[in-house]
Formats: C-alpha cells, sequence, structure tokens
C-alpha cells in the first residue's frame, strides 16, 4: 500500500512539473483569455481534445464504471447521451455568432434580456464553477487517504496549488495546451485498461456489447434524461462555452460534433469496465475493485487517468472563473486581474473541502435546476421578453428542487426505476418552462 501511495505522491508532482515546464506564457491578455498563440487561434483538433477531456472529470469517469456496473453496456450508452451536448451546444453558438454576431453568451444575454439577466446567470455559473473545484479534489484525496487524514488534505492542497501553478502561468493558452497532452495520456492509458481486460477470457467485445437490457428500468430512463438535460445544460459550463468563441466558427463547429462523438465513445469504454466487474461478480465501486484485482499496474493507470481527469477539469474551472469576472462581466481587464481571479477561486473553493462535503450529494447547480436554459437557446432568434427569461429559469430552479426534496407528484411518472423521477421532471419541467418562457410573447402580440 505504501509503495502505491509514493508512486501516486510521484505522478501528482512530475506531472504537474512537466506540464508547468512546457505551458505557454502569457504575455498579453489574447493569450490569457483567448488562448491566442502567435496571433493563432486554436484549430479544431485543438478544440476538441480540450473539449473531451475537460468533460471527462474524475466523477463522470467512476459513474461510467458503475453504471457499467449496474445496467451493462445500456449504463454506458446511457451516461454518453449527455455528450449531445457538445453536438447541440456547436450548432446553436454556430448560429448563434454567425446569424446574431454575438460574441459571448453573456454578449447575447445581455443584448436580449438586460443586464439582471446577465447577473443571475453569472450566478448561476459561478456557483457551478466553485462547486467544480472540491467536488474534484476531493476524488484525489480519496485516492490518497480517507476524509480527514493528513495525507487526504495534503493531497488536496499539493495538487490544487500544482494545478494552479501552471495555469496561473498562461491562463486559457495553458489550459489549452496541457488538455491536448492530458488527452494524449487518457487516450493511452484508456487502451491500457481495455486491452487488460479483454485480455481475460472471462469476458469478450460480444458479450460487453450484449450486456444489459434495453428498458426504462435498466437504463432508459437515464438516457431519455440525459438527451433532455442536453438543450439545457451546456450552456451553463462556461468550461464548454468558452472554448465556443475564441476560434472561426466553423473550426468552431467541427470540433464540437466530433467531441460529441468522441466523449460519448470514451464513456461507454469506460462502461466496460463495470461490465467486467459485473461479470466478476465484484461490488462496490467498479473502477476501484477491477484496478486492485487486476493488479498493482492496472490500479496506478486507473489512478492516474483520475490525476489527469481532474487537473484538465480544474484548469479549464481556473481559466473559466477568470475570464468570467475579468472580460463577461468587465471587473477587471489585466492579466494581474485575471490571475488573482484564479488565486481566489482556488482558495475559496477549496474550502468545502475541510467541512466534510458530500461529494456525490453536492448542492452543486444541478442539470434539472438548469433546464429553464432550454427555451432561451433553442429560440434564440425569436424575439420575447426580458421576463420570459426569469420565468423559465426560475422555473426550473423550483423544479430542481422538487426532484431533490422527492417531493413531485408520483401520479406523473409513468415509468419505473431508477432514474425514473429524473427523467419525468425534466420532461414536465422543460414543458413549463418553455410555456412560461413563450407566454409573455404570446400575450404581447
Amino acid at each position: 500500500m505504501k509503495d502505491i501511495l509514493l508512486w501516486q505522491w510521484g505522478l501528482i508532482i512530475t506531472s504537474s512539473l512537466v506540464l508547468f515546464l512546457l505551458s505557454p506564457f502569457a504575455k498579453d491578455t489574447n493569450q490569457f483569455f483567448k488562448a491566442v498563440q502567435r496571433k493563432k487561434s486554436p484549430n479544431a483538433f485543438m478544440l476538441m481534445g480540450s473539449l473531451v477531456i475537460s468533460w471527462i472529470f474524475a466523477k463522470s469517469i467512476t459513474n461510467a464504471a458503475n453504471l457499467g456496473l449496474d445496467f451493462g453496456i445500456v449504463g454506458g450508452v446511457a451516461y454518453a447521451g449527455y455528450y449531445l451536448s457538445f453536438a447541440i451546444a456547436g450548432i446553436i453558438i454556430y448560429r448563434m455568432r454567425v446569424y446574431g454576431n454575438y460574441s459571448s453568451i453573456h454578449d447575447f444575454l445581455t443584448s436580449k434580456f438586460g443586464k439582471t439577466a446577465v447577473s443571475v446567470f453569472s450566478i448561476l455559473i459561478a456557483i457551478r464553477l466553485f462547486n467544480e473545484v472540491w467536488s474534484n479534489t476531493m476524488v484525489i484525496g480519496s485516492y490518497f487517504g480517507n476524509m480527514g487524514t493528513n495525507a487526504y488534505y495534503g493531497s488536496i492542497l499539493l495538487f490544487t496549488l500544482l494545478t494552479l501553478a501552471y495555469v496561473l502561468k498562461g491562463g486559457m493558452s495553458s489550459s489549452i495546451f496541457t488538455d491536448i497532452i492530458q488527452m494524449g495520456l487518457f487516450s493511452i492509458l484508456l487502451m491500457i485498461i481495455l486491452f487488460n481486460i479483454f485480455g481475460k477470457e472471462s469476458l469478450t467485445i460480444n458479450e460487453a456489447v450484449n450486456s444489459g437490457v434495453w428498458s426504462f428500468e435498466t437504463g432508459l430512463n437515464l438516457l431519455f434524461a440525459a438527451l433532455l438535460q442536453s438543450f439545457s445544460y451546456p450552456f451553463h459550463d462556461p468550461v464548454l462555452t468558452d472554448r465556443g468563441f475564441i476560434s472561426s466558427p466553423k473550426t468552431t463547429l467541427k470540433s464540437f460534433i466530433w467531441a460529441s462523438l468522441i466523449g460519448a465513445a470514451c464513456i461507454v469504454f469506460f462502461s466496460v469496465i463495470g461490465i467486467y466487474a459485473q461479470s466478476e461478480g465484484m461490488v462496490g465501486q467498479a473502477a476501484v475493485e477491477v484496478g486492485k484485482a487486476l493488479g498493482i499496474f492496472i490500479l496506478l493507470v486507473i489512478n492516474f487517468i483520475m490525476i489527469t481527469s481532474a487537473a484538465s477539469t480544474l484548469d479549464s474551472t481556473f481559466s473559466s472563473f477568470s475570464k468570467l469576472l475579468s472580460v463577461d462581466l468587465n471587473l477587471g481587464h489585466t492579466l494581474s486581474f485575471g490571475r488573482w481571479s484564479m488565486v481566489i477561486i482556488a482558495v475559496v473553493g477549496t474550502i468545502p473541502v475541510f467541512l466534510d462535503a458530500e461529494i456525490l450529494s453536492a448542492t452543486t447547480i444541478s442539470g434539472t435546476m438548469v433546464i429553464g436554459l432550454t427555451p432561451i437557446f433553442l429560440f434564440w432568434k425569436d424575439k420575447t421578453t426580458k421576463i420570459s427569461f426569469h420565468l423559465s429559469v426560475f422555473c426550473g430552479i423550483i423544479f430542481g428542487f422538487l426532484l431533490v426534496f422527492e417531493t413531485f407528484p408520483q401520479a406523473l411518472i409513468f415509468t419505473t426505476g431508477k432514474y425514473a423521477a429524473l427523467l419525468w421532471v425534466n420532461l414536465w419541467g422543460i414543458l413549463c418552462c418553455t410555456t412560461l418562457y413563450l407566454i409573455p410573447r404570446w400575450i404581447k402580440k
């Protein structure tokens, strides 16, 4: 056990130092906030890799493996449904830029709904970014020790500081550049895991593909809920939307479409870990149990994937928060302000770690709570009133609380099994949000 911990400490320190040395140094605001290098914006490949790795964070890997354990391949496909978000966001952002001449999500909201709407939206995404910090670092801490131990807190603080160091150096340029390296490592490590799994006689590719039952009770509730949320979820994630405005519209659209396909495939591949665990009769956290069963080397590979994915999400969170304050809210468009903003979110976002917050039951702005964004971006080109924004957004938040506190009427849930409430709360919620969004326009007519 001590040897494994030493290797993990070494992986964190070595990988972070390498990324710090390789990261570009931002000399102006274009480099820091827009990732412009040598007067060139990121190409489609760089954007695609950055999008995928920044969304495949430690929690999503854990969830994909566990869903594979619970529901077979159906669970993996269901969770991969969230990656439709890239395609939808890519198409809508492309049209907003080409036909609306908008330079950012905040530019669109300001011109159509006013400053109050921008303030509400900014609070939503600031809360999301705040939660991204501690929820990802706590996953890292769990690999070094139990909550409350010195090793647990020490690994979190070291990991956060080392990640902050290299993203302070170049801002968005560092984030996207290191994302490409992390995506390359991630791909190699994933192939190593799959090679070892399918090299065992207990599981074949055919068995993996045919695992699970295609029914609402065994995964389809989650799949349809994910598809519904894909029309709103991506727009409250600045890590995703920031990357929609830094390259040309065509380059951006191409990268988002590819990210949707490749990201979904990666999630399905990770669910194979759970499918293997299911075939072996394992219980508990699928990724951890499979790592232990396949030996120390594979366990370290899985741990390194967690470290890599958490780092990519964390550095993207720092750069997006910096851009939110400096550019989108125009509180101080300077390199100094941008860097201090990163330090602030790193410190504030780490505080919940010492309050014993629960990762899986974190009070985040959940996918359901932001379903009110669906009509706002789906009908972005239509004329409407400012009140429509607030009616739709707050309606979505109400439905989110109905789900959290399990007070949604059972009579309106028409399927059974896990995630049934999630599906129907989202379906009825989106219908209500859309109706409230459109009513002021109908009255105005």
